[in-house]
């Protein structure tokens, strides 16, 4: 779920899942995401090809197996602008999007037009594209909006991405954009995919305060499984790790744990498979686990890990544009500096780097913090402008 704050991705999440995904006390407090959430459904069809999720029988009946068309996973993704990175985590893990685009407000708000770039970097090419709060536009605005998201889109990844109309907060048309995802977005086929790689996006603490020392559990490390499969009683290993400091030298570690259990769509697993969203439960020291201190690393089974960067090399592409931090309006890019900051994002991985040398479309970065990820790997790069970091770009790690 990827679009401009406030235009409903919390609301639709919920509708379509029956999970409100901002649980954060702070977001709740200010009535926007902040952290990705997550949430799973299911999705039917009766016998008269009415699509509708689960628990919600458009006659008011008992879910049906025999109806059952597949399990999904959906990620709320934050819209704020100063968010981008978090939004940009939660497209990398993901198999399709959907934009949402709200009919009071005129298209293309600011992150509307970033949200739709980060998902061409992150070549997410199946997006059903949705037209929220119809229920408070008059049929003309309705009309006009449409008309703005076709003329928005035109040229882009989404040019030929279905436009459904909802209401998120009435249950309007939701048979409807159920079938165009189901249309939309396959599921991709992972049968002969070896080994296991997943992208770790939360992890936590789940004990209680003042539980006793023998009921004290393991971290728990939630994410999605983007290669191979894993299994309990895996080895696995976390990467980068953890931060040592050894007198005025400072080096990372990785972690080395296995797998105690796995959950995902709600039910316990004793193998998970890409696709979807899972998570694992470790005997990790749950200090290590607590409010997302591991979010952005990669966890593998032993000797399988991707190669960790301090320094990587990548082939880069800029973008045409942006959007001026002062004005809203949109500006060319210039070019990259020596020495210029920027912000690094790798799958759920957040980094800062500094530009070490660049020649032509070639450019070498030093991170402060590493990246564990493959050769080839997608990385996306937003420059400070002015007090917001704001996306201009993306690179290929070449080395």
């Amino acid at each position: 779920m990827v679009g401009h704050v406030d235009h409903g991705k919390t609301t639709l999440t919920q509708a379509l899942s029956g999970t409100w995904t901002d649980t954060h006390s702070e977001e709740r407090k200010r009535g926007i995401s902040i952290k990705l959430g997550y949430a799973d459904t299911a999705f039917f069809r009766t016998n008269d090809g009415v699509h509708y999720s689960k628990g919600k029988h458009p006659e008011g009946e008992e879910d049906s197996i025999d109806d059952l068309q597949r399990v999904v996973s959906f990620v709320d993704a934050p819209g704020h602008e100063t968010l981008m990175a978090v939004m940009i985590s939660g497209a990398s893990i993901m198999d399709g999007a959907l934009l949402l685009v709200a009919a009071t407000e005129k298209c293309p708000q600011p992150q509307t037009r970033e949200h739709l770039a980060a998902l061409e970097i992150a070549g997410i090419e199946n997006i059903v594209i949705v037209q929220n709060k119809i229920d408070i536009v008059s049929r003309d605005r309705a009309l006009e909006s449409f008309n703005e998201i076709k003329e928005f889109v035109n040229g882009t990844i989404a040019e030929d991405a279905p436009i459904i109309p909802v209401s998120a907060h009435h249950d309007v048309n939701l048979d409807m954009l159920i079938s165009a995802i189901e249309e939309t977005i396959p599921t991709p086929d992972r049968a002969d995919e070896e080994g296991g790689l997943m992208y770790v996006a939360r992890s936590f603490d789940v004990n209680r305060p003042g539980s006793k020392p023998n009921e004290l559990k393991g971290g728990i490390i939630g994410g999605s499984i983007v290669h191979g499969s894993f299994s309990i009683g895996d080895s696995i290993v976390i990467a980068p790790g953890r931060r040592v400091n050894q007198g005025n030298k400072t080096h990372w570690e990785t972690l080395k744990t296995k797998i105690d259990g796995i959950k995902g769509g709600g039910v316990s697993l004793e193998k998970a498979f890409a696709g979807g969203l899972c998570g694992i439960a470790t005997p990790l020291d749950p200090l290590i686990t607590k409010a997302d201190d591991l979010s952005g690393q990669v966890m593998a089974r032993e000797g399988e890990l991707p190669p960790i960067w301090e320094e990587m090399k990548l082939d880069l592409q800029l973008l045409d544009k942006t959007i001026s931090s002062n004005t809203g309006e949109i500006e060319s890019i210039r070019p990259l500096q020596p020495n210029e900051m920027l912000m690094i994002n790798s799958a759920t991985a957040t980094s800062v780097g500094t530009i070490k040398t660049i020649k032509s479309k070639k450019v070498t970065i030093k991170l402060r913090l590493p990246i564990c990820a493959r050769k080839g790997s997608r990385i996306t790069l937003s420059r400070r402008v002015g007090s917001r970091w704001r996306l201009i770009g993306h690179g290929t790690i070449s080395g």
